[in-house]
């Protein structure tokens, strides 16, 4: 976690730089620019000397930090290799090995949750509800709740819209009418469904 959320800080610096030259920024969606290619036309783009010195300096930070998850995993493939719901959990848009143990042990034992709305909750991905005089007001997502799980979520999101068709559609037509962060929030609520049924049913998550 700690590493890819390094990670992450990493790429919104860049986004920062590359909002200063938004011809430049427009060349490239946010997904695209640290693919393999993206990676190599940052290299090359001609920018003022300190802003070219920053940009290199943050792609070997990613460079290494990439190095660094790779291990990581690889140290945790044999964790949880005879666990049926590591497994299952694995079928899921956006959810390798890592997050799959992550969610597991934060969510532990299903059946302590009622519903999925439970699971949303302990997650942290509901809005957190005010109530005076008669009125309800609905604020940003509670804060007391589950922060690894809802960063495990949250984080899966990317690629499973990229992974499921449903899923991509879900999430733009909410942008559309909502703005990107309620969308990220609400698909990584339907994820976290996505998860309170595999691991209630013991199956695995079918696409259609």
């Amino acid at each position: 976690m700690f590493l890819v959320t390094v990670r992450t800080m990493a790429k919104n610096r860049i986004h920062d730089l590359l909002n200063r030259y938004p011809l430049i920024r427009a060349q490239w969606t946010a997904v695209e620019m640290f693919s393999k290619v993206g990676v190599q036309w940052l290299r090359k783009i001609e920018l003022p000397s300190a802003e070219r010195f920053i940009l290199d300096s943050e792609l070997d930070l990613l460079e290494h930090l990439s190095v660094q998850i790779k291990d990581a995993d690889s140290m945790l493939k044999d964790v949880g290799q005879r666990d049926d719901r590591v497994r299952c959990l694995m079928t899921i848009p956006g959810l390798g090995k890592t997050p799959a143990l992550l969610v597991l042990a934060e969510i532990d034992d299903i059946r302590r949750f009622r519903g999925d709305s439970r699971l949303h909750a302990y997650a942290g991905l509901v809005p957190a509800t005010y109530s005076s005089g008669g009125h309800t007001q609905h604020g940003p997502i509670i804060k007391a709740s589950n922060k690894y799980l809802r960063w495990a979520m949250i984080e899966a999101v990317w690629p499973a819209i990229q992974s499921d068709v449903g899923l991509n559609q879900f999430y733009h037509r909410l942008a559309d009418r909502k703005g990107a962060n309620t969308a990220r929030v609400a698909a990584a609520r339907r994820l976290l469904t996505i998860v309170y049924h595999v691991l209630k049913e013991r199956r695995e998550y079918r696409h259609e």
